[in-house]
C-alpha cells in the first residue's frame, strides 16, 4: 500500500511539475491538495490569484483541495501556529508525507522538515537539486501552460506580469533571474497540461503595483520596501 501524501499546492509552474512527476513515479497517493490564502482577499499568497481559480485548478486536476486562511500580515508565530493545526488534521487522517516543489533553498527545506518532524510526518521533495534551465524546458516540452501573476521589480519590470512562460519568455530574462524563479523572482498559475483534465478560462485584468515593508536587516537607505507588480486574472 502505498503512504498517502498531502501537496502543497501554490497554483504555479513548480508545483504543475512536481506532481506530474509525483504522479509518475506512483510511489505515493496524493490524495489531497494544500494552499495557503489570503484570508481577506481570498487569494492565494504571493501568487495573488484568486480562490475561485484555485478551485477550478483543483477540479481540472481531479483532487480535493483544503484552504488554509492566513491573516493579511501573520507574523512567523501565528504562521506557525496555523500550519500545525491544519497539518496535525490532515495527519489524523492517515497522511504521512508532505510533497513540495522547492528545487534549492536550503534553509526552507529544512524548516519544512523541522516542522513536519514535530508531528510525525515526512516532506518530500520531487524537483530537488534539479537544473532549473532543464526544468522548465521540460515543463514547456510537457505541454504545460502557465501564466505570470506577479514579478519582483527588484528583478523584472512590469511588462514580464501578464507574460505566458514560453521560450521567448526565458530568452528574455535577465542573466541574474533564475528561469523557474526560485527566488521568488517572479510567480505564476498553471491552467493547463497532462495533469488537467480541461484548461482552466480565464481572462486577463488589470496589472497593480504592491509595496511591502523590507525586514531592517534587508533595508538599505535608498529601498525600504519591496515593490511588485500583480496581473490580476479573471475567470470566465
Amino acid at each position: 500500500m502505498r503512504p498517502k501524501a498531502v501537496f502543497n499546492w501554490s497554483s504555479g509552474k513548480d508545483s504543475a511539475l512536481a506532481l506530474y512527476k509525483i504522479l509518475q513515479e506512483d510511489r505515493y497517493e496524493v490524495s489531497t491538495l494544500l494552499t495557503s490564502i489570503n484570508k481577506e482577499f481570498q487569494r492565494i499568497s504571493m501568487h495573488g490569484v484568486h480562490v475561485s481559480l484555485l478551485e477550478k485548478q483543483a477540479e481540472s486536476l481531479g483532487l480535493p483541495l483544503i484552504k488554509m486562511e492566513l491573516p493579511k500580515e501573520p507574523s512567523m508565530e501565528e504562521y506557525r501556529d496555523i500550519m500545525t493545526k491544519t497539518m496535525s488534521e490532515i495527519q489524523a487522517s492517515g497522511i504521512t508525507h508532505s510533497v513540495f516543489g522547492d528545487i534549492f533553498l536550503e534553509d526552507l527545506r529544512k524548516y519544512r522538515e523541522e516542522q513536519l518532524k514535530t508531528i510525525g510526518m515526512e516532506a518530500v521533495f520531487p524537483l530537488w537539486k534539479q537544473n532549473t534551465s532543464d526544468l522548465i524546458h521540460e515543463f514547456i516540452h510537457l505541454g504545460f501552460k502557465t501564466i505570470v501573476t506577479c514579478v519582483n521589480e527588484t528583478y523584472l519590470d512590469k511588462s514580464f506580469a501578464g507574460r505566458i512562460i514560453d521560450k521567448d519568455f526565458i530568452r528574455d530574462l535577465p542573466e541574474n533571474v533564475d528561469p523557474c524563479g526560485e527566488n521568488g523572482e517572479f510567480h505564476t498559475f498553471t491552467f493547463d497540461g497532462p495533469t488537467f483534465k480541461e484548461p482552466v478560462l480565464f481572462e486577463i485584468g488589470e496589472t497593480v503595483k504592491k509595496t511591502y515593508p523590507k525586514p531592517k536587516a534587508d533595508s538599505e537607505k535608498e529601498e525600504e520596501e519591496y515593490v511588485f507588480w500583480f496581473c490580476d486574472l479573471i475567470l470566465k
